[in-house]
């Protein structure tokens, strides 16, 4: 049996307008009145974003003085993940095509993300996901899971998912971020970074996943190209 771990967002779905909206909101609520902001574009700010500048320095960046900045930080950190601000993640163009590729394959799905069930039921129950992924194959955080760091929690989440999930002839993880990789690679499993989602090609790379592709249908197509024993070595690594 062929397996497809995948995060959720990044791969499947773009949260990029959420955090630009939660970037707008902290924005204006920390700044004094009549103070002067140079808000950035959602070009900019994603960009920032997809190359790790930290909270406080977009809050500098944005005007903000040190003690706004850190202000800014708490309250992005209490926002983003708050149910007001699901419904601005949309599904990834062409993602839930290529999912229904790899059903119709015959391929195992599995989906893990760092998202909590509150937020991942959300999603799925929005835009009719559940028939890609059962209950029995989403692992997410409890809604009340005290996170530590997405690159130290994550590697928890692929240990539970292999104790539980039946054996497979061959297992590939995709994902977006760093914590997708060391989770993958912590557990001796083939990964592949997409630049779909919150980090860049330069992020990634430091983190060394077997491939670097543009998106899930580009991972998809090598991992169905698994099937055909092409190893990972001769295809385009990074």
């Amino acid at each position: 049996m062929l397996r497809l771990i995948t995060d959720f967002d990044g791969p499947i779905m773009d949260v990029s307008e959420r955090y630009y909206r939660v970037y707008l909101f902290c924005l204006e609520k920390t700044q004094y009145p009549g103070q002067p902001v140079q808000q950035l574009s959602k070009a900019e700010f994603w960009q920032m974003k997809r190359k790790q500048v930290p909270e406080k320095e977009i809050a500098l960046i944005s005007g903000l003085d040190e003690l706004q900045a850190q202000e800014f930080s708490q309250l992005r950190r209490k926002t983003v993940h708050t149910e007001p601000y699901f419904q601005y993640d949309i599904p990834i163009p062409g993602a839930l095509d290529v999912l229904l590729k790899v059903q119709k394959a015959g391929v195992d799905l599995v989906v893990m993300t760092m998202r909590r069930v509150r937020e991942l039921d959300y999603a799925l129950q929005k835009y009719d996901l559940g028939k890609f992924f059962p209950e029995n194959r989403c692992y997410c955080l409890s809604n009340d899971y005290v996170k530590t760091r997405d690159i130290e929690d994550k590697p928890l989440l692929m240990q539970r998912a292999l104790a539980e999930l039946p054996p497979a002839a061959d297992t590939w993880m995709v994902g977006d971020t760093e914590a997708d990789i060391t989770a993958a690679k912590k557990h001796n499993i083939k990964v592949i970074a997409v630049e779909s989602g919150i980090r860049d090609r330069i992020q990634l790379k430091e983190y060394q996943p077997d491939l670097i592709v543009g998106n899930l249908g580009a991972a998809v197509d090598m991992i169905l190209k698994s099937r055909t024993s092409i190893p990972v070595s001769s295809v385009a690594k990074i």
